[in-house]
């Protein structure tokens, strides 16, 4: 095999599909990436078994054939490279060339029959979403996944998607995220648990781009992404999502409308006082027209009031302040609105139309004198 291409074409390829390969493995071919030119175009993909990544680089093949090279080393090489043409040339022997300019280094690779591609998924039944709008429903719903694997659909987002509605929720037990966007066409219902490591990845590549399209296919037990001459396969997480209407109520005792810059920067400067790994809760106490927050710790305490509009009762209540920093950076919004019922009961913050509801458990508290 032999091939020339510009370094850009080769490193940005590169990265985007050294997203699939896993940290930990006992099959070192899995630890590599597979340059695939033995047909018209230039293709590299990485796979873990879970999640699989294919790009499509410009470039010239001067000869077909193809070779694995330990992903980590290659992308190491390819940053360090010049700015210009890098030559890549393989033998029988599977010793790997990889020339720039006057740069020279020679690697042995693998056999890429040996390497695992993706699986071959019928694209029938798909979704169509911009590039911004996935990047931003996952920004906006992925910090309240489960990072234990104990519960593994906890792990994972669901979508729902019914007619021209998709829905994204995410839950960890202590905390839903849910985000509602408007979809382009009717689909048939349909609802997958996607892998939050999947979404991570997924977000990292796309552009943002409102202009550009993800076309988004489905399979009993796959999902795929196809976007910008690369195509994302994973695994879906098998069994029954979690009862997400029943944990949702309409019904307050109080609601509050508040600045959302003012409360995250006064919880923001709260946490200042809180230790890593220190479960401290930032008690909020509700009046007529004021928002109390107090956080008491070992290193100090700290009270402020900001100015909101209150309907209904008084009430105090604690949160966990990381929980409700999580929320609020990721709503767009100027003004908010959060309904609470009791001091144990979980509070929401949602919009009028519901595009966006954030459920928070409250934490137990002792009054901070």
């Amino acid at each position: 095999m032999k091939l020339v291409c510009s370094k850009i074409n080769l490193l940005n390829g590169v990265q985007i599909v050294s997203k699939a390969v896993p940290n930990k493995t006992t099959m070192s071919i899995l630890e590599c990436i597979l340059i695939d030119a033995s047909g018209r175009n230039i293709k590299l993909i990485a796979n873990d078994m879970e999640l699989g990544i294919e790009t499509t680089i410009e470039g010239d093949i001067v000869e077909k054939g193809q070779i694995a090279l330990d992903a980590k080393i290659l992308l190491d090489i390819v940053r360090k490279l010049p700015d210009n043409e890098v030559t890549i040339e393989t033998d029988k022997s599977f010793k790997t060339n990889i020339t720039c300019e006057k740069a020279k280094f020679a690697i042995i690779g693998k056999s890429g029959e040996d390497f695992s591609y993706l699986p071959s998924i019928e694209k029938i039944d798909s979704i169509i979403v911009s590039q911004f709008t996935l990047k931003e429903v996952v920004r906006q719903t992925i910090f309240s996944i489960s990072d234990n694997d104990n519960n593994k659909l906890m792990t994972g987002e669901l979508f729902d998607i019914n007619g021209d509605t998709l829905k994204v929720v995410s839950l960890d037990g202590h905390r839903i995220s849910i985000r509602k966007i408007k979809l382009k066409d009717n689909y048939p219902s349909r609802k997958v648990v996607v892998p939050g490591k999947t979404l991570n990845e997924i977000s990292k590549i796309l552009s943002g781009d409102a202009d550009k399209d993800v076309y988004i296919f489905f399979t009993g037990k796959h999902i795929v992404f196809e976007f910008n001459k690369t195509t994302v396969v994973s695994r879906l997480i098998e069994g029954e999502y979690f009862k997400i209407d029943q944990m949702l109520s309409s019904d307050y005792e109080t609601k509050v409308t508040v600045s959302k810059k003012e409360l995250l920067e006064c919880i923001d400067r709260a946490t200042l006082l809180v230790k890593e790994g220190d479960k401290k809760p930032i008690i909020i106490n509700i009046t007529d027209g004021m928002m109390e927050l107090k956080i008491n710790s070992a290193v100090g305490s700290m009270n402020e009031e900001i100015d909101i509009n209150k309907q209904g009762k008084d009430l105090m209540i604690g949160f966990n302040p990381k929980f409700m920093i999580d929320a609020l950076r990721v709503i767009d919004d100027e003004q908010i609105d959060i309904y609470l019922v009791n001091p144990k009961a979980p509070c929401f913050i949602r919009d009028t139309k519901e595009n966006y509801i954030y459920l928070i458990l409250p934490v137990n508290f002792t009054t901070v004198n």
